[in-house]
């Protein structure tokens, strides 16, 4: 499980540290001056200890967020778990403890409701589009999804059965093009670190992904990723040890107040 305090501050980065800074202290701002309190949460008290799995995707956002709602709600511990969001699904279903789930796609957060893993309706809080990474000096010289499907061109995309890769088949239809992928990985941020190691020359990442690698790479618009926007729901679990610490935590991360912090990121609007 993915240790939320160890991931706080990403290296390399620095210059987008002031944009999350102040997104971060407007979410502080806009919660302290709500009407929202601990204890009007339906009457109980928002004080316990909850678990959040999380897309691999969210990691730089959820990291803030959970720092703000634990300041939002004084003797809260949010613990965050990231994965690809079908590895997420997974590990709940063999009876992993956790408290919500976000995934990056309707479909995988239907595959949990089905298994009867949900305590109530998922909440859209976020959306994302798919965008090419390159390594910074671009040495295929990729500029675009042709490009990418090249002979030669080492071209990494997330397997079909996560969220990015669903998406990723989804730009290919669109676009009338066939990448030769030369590996799928399990998560989006697996496919990032093909490309910043130089073990790619391109891969299928979001667009918040190429922003959060900073100068490690290029992004390259691919228009057909238009036609496969994701969006991201949120939803407590039904096994929840702490049902309502959990369905705070939805209400924080779906709400205005966090729009901040994603939109820092990259994030559209659900």
């Amino acid at each position: 499980m993915a240790n939320r305090r160890s991931s706080r501050h990403r290296p390399g980065t620095p210059a987008r540290a002031p944009a999350r800074a102040l997104a971060l202290a407007v979410v502080l701002a806009t919660t302290a001056c709500g009407t929202s309190t601990p204890d009007d949460a339906g009457g109980d008290t928002i004080d316990g200890s909850i678990t959040v799995f999380a897309a691999a995707s969210l990691k730089d956002s959820f990291t803030e967020l959970a720092g703000a709602f634990e300041q939002a709600y004084p003797g809260t511990e949010v613990s965050l778990n990231f994965a690809g969001s079908s590895d997420l699904v997974t590990q709940i279903t063999e009876g992993a403890p956790a408290d919500v789930l976000a995934s990056a796609d309707a479909a995988t957060m239907g595959k949990a409701g089905d298994a009867g893993l949900l305590a109530g309706e998922p909440v859209d809080f976020a959306s994302n589009t798919l965008q090419l990474a390159v390594p910074a000096d671009n040495p295929a010289g990729i500029t675009s999804l042709a490009d990418a499907a090249g002979p030669g061109v080492k071209t990494v995309v997330c397997a079909v059965q996560v969220p990015c890769g669903a998406a990723a088949a989804r730009v290919e239809q669109a676009a009338g093009v066939d990448l030769m992928p030369v590996s799928e990985e399990s998560s989006v941020t697996d496919v990032l670190g093909k490309v910043t190691s130089g073990e790619a020359d391109a891969g299928l990442v979001y667009v918040t992904d190429v922003r959060a690698a900073g100068d490690a790479v290029r992004g390259i618009e691919v228009p057909e990723a238009a036609a496969a926007v994701t969006t991201y729901p949120v939803a407590a679990l039904a096994d929840s040890a702490d049902p309502a610490t959990a369905q705070a935590f939805v209400d924080f991360a779906s709400g205005p107040s966090a729009r901040a912090v994603l939109g820092a990121a990259g994030f559209g609007a659900p």
